[in-house]
């Protein structure tokens, strides 16, 4: 499913002659390497940031330390600023963000499957977070790498 996905998002996004970039944390680099397996990709996709730690999101993508401690790391605030900063250090017309609890475990606040993206474009940033459930660790990032590759292709024209 996810190479029908980046096959369409290629297409879709040459056809426009808009590049994409990812910024990952659950799904480390899954989204990145969707996209690069499909022949031609390098058309589209320049360069992808996984940003495990907050250190890495503050120093890559530039999220603030304040949205941070806020809002902690899973959360639309910040996934709305990773993907401001992928999409500006990539020099990308789209940038996708993610960033989830992929489990195992997670809290009552913040349960094992929630997952936050944003999604950035010249329009501005859109924010959503999505409950998988407890898919398991695999299952969680799976479906969203599966979710992100969907937001991008919508947002392509």
């Amino acid at each position: 499913m996810t190479e029908d996905l980046s096959k369409d998002i290629l297409a879709r996004a040459m056809a426009a002659g808009q590049r994409v970039t990812t910024a990952e944390s659950c799904t480390g680099g899954m989204v990145a390497a969707a996209i690069t397996d499909i022949a031609g990709s390098s058309n589209i996709f320049d360069r992808g940031f996984v940003t495990y730690s907050n250190a890495a999101k503050q120093d890559m993508l530039g999220v603030q330390a304040t949205t941070l401690k806020a809002h902690g790391a899973v959360s639309e605030e910040v996934a709305a600023e990773m993907a401001k900063g992928a999409r500006r250090a990539a020099e990308a017309d789209l940038a996708v963000a993610i960033s989830g609890i992929a489990g195992p475990g997670g809290s009552g606040h913040k349960p094992e499957g929630r997952v936050c993206f944003g999604l950035a474009s010249a329009g501005g940033v859109s924010t959503e977070t999505v409950e998988f459930g407890a898919l398991g660790r695999a299952g969680v990032r799976a479906a969203a790498t599966r979710h992100a590759l969907q937001l991008l292709l919508d947002a392509l024209p």
